[in-house]
């Protein structure tokens, strides 16, 4: 009974081994894509209200597979963001086009998430500035 119970402890054992350099083999071998921003934020700086709201977040994709971006979220109906749906493929450069409602007066500070198959999930962007009133 002892040798029986033994055997199938080992066996257990083996086939949990087994599996287990299985997957870390099969992982080793994933490609990922990376994305690269030029900035992680920009800084609109003092402009004047109703001046172009318009800016360009760069990236480049730094891994070893196609890098898709499924969706980007702003922290409010302010800002409008517009970008490619098309796979980036690896060392290639997008772009974000983010659009800021400048009507709107005094000191803001935005956040855009940007989901992706990328390595580390969501990347965190952020645009802040000053509107002040036209002279």
């Amino acid at each position: 009974m002892k040798r029986t119970v033994n055997t199938i402890l080992i066996l257990i054992l083996s086939v949990g081994l087994f599996n287990a350099t299985s997957n870390n083999t099969v992982l080793k071998g994933n490609k990922i894509a990376v994305i690269k921003f030029e900035t992680e934020v920009i800084d609109y700086g003092t402009i004047e209200q109703h001046s172009d709201g318009a800016r360009l977040f760069t990236f480049t994709n730094e891994g070893d597979a196609p890098l898709l971006i499924t969706n980007v979220k702003t922290s409010c109906g302010c800002t409008v963001p517009s970008y490619s749906k098309a796979p980036i493929l690896p060392g290639k450069t997008g772009e974000l086009n983010i659009k800021y409602d400048t009507k709107r007066l005094g000191a803001f500070t935005k956040t855009i998430t940007v989901i992706s198959n990328a390595e580390g999930g969501n990347k965190i962007l952020k645009i802040k500035g000053n509107i002040v009133a036209s002279k």
